[in-house]
């Protein structure tokens, strides 16, 4: 089943049309805590590894990939691939309904009480990682792990074959 059916209010800034059922999908997809939490770090910041989302909101990487997915699809981040890693930043969105209140989301959000403490999650996160820490070092992200080899699991020649 295709993440269209499972998720009906996706591509937001396919839905130009400015219709009622447009702004329900729009506010379905910020009807997250996760996802508003991931949107206020990507408002601070241009761009960030999932790796720096599961580390800043404490979640699970699996948790974080899902809610960032949901956010692709509905045309709020873009992603891009490096190696096995992606990376997120805010799209520029079409809908003026979904910009202004994007806009507004911004600046309420800088008001919440944990705003402050998410953004310094993150900050000592990304200060840890580059500075190569041993808790950063678990990151397949960090500096310089691009230059490992990935390991790869191997099994003996004709394992697991049937006869």
């Amino acid at each position: 089943m295709g993440l269209a059916r499972l998720y009906p209010y996706m591509r937001i800034n396919e839905y130009n049309t400015g219709t009622m059922r447009d702004a329900a999908r729009f506010f379905k997809v910020l009807a997250d805590e996760a996802r508003l939490k991931m949107l206020w770090l990507l408002f601070n910041h241009r761009e960030l590894c999932v790796c720096d989302v599961t580390e800043a909101l404490e979640i699970t990487q699996s948790k974080a990939s899902r809610h960032l997915t949901t956010l692709r699809h509905a045309g709020l981040v873009t992603d891009r691939k490096e190696g096995l890693w992606s990376y997120y930043q805010l799209r520029p969105v079409a809908d003026p309904l979904a910009r202004r209140h994007l806009e507004l989301l911004r600046a309420t959000l800088a008001e919440r009480a944990d705003a402050g403490p998410l953004l310094r999650n993150l900050h000592e996160w990304l200060d840890a990682k580059n500075r190569g820490t041993e808790h950063a070092k678990d990151c397949a992200c960090a500096a310089g792990a691009r230059k490992r080899p990935v390991p790869t699991a191997t099994r003996p020649r004709g394992a697991g074959r049937s006869r």
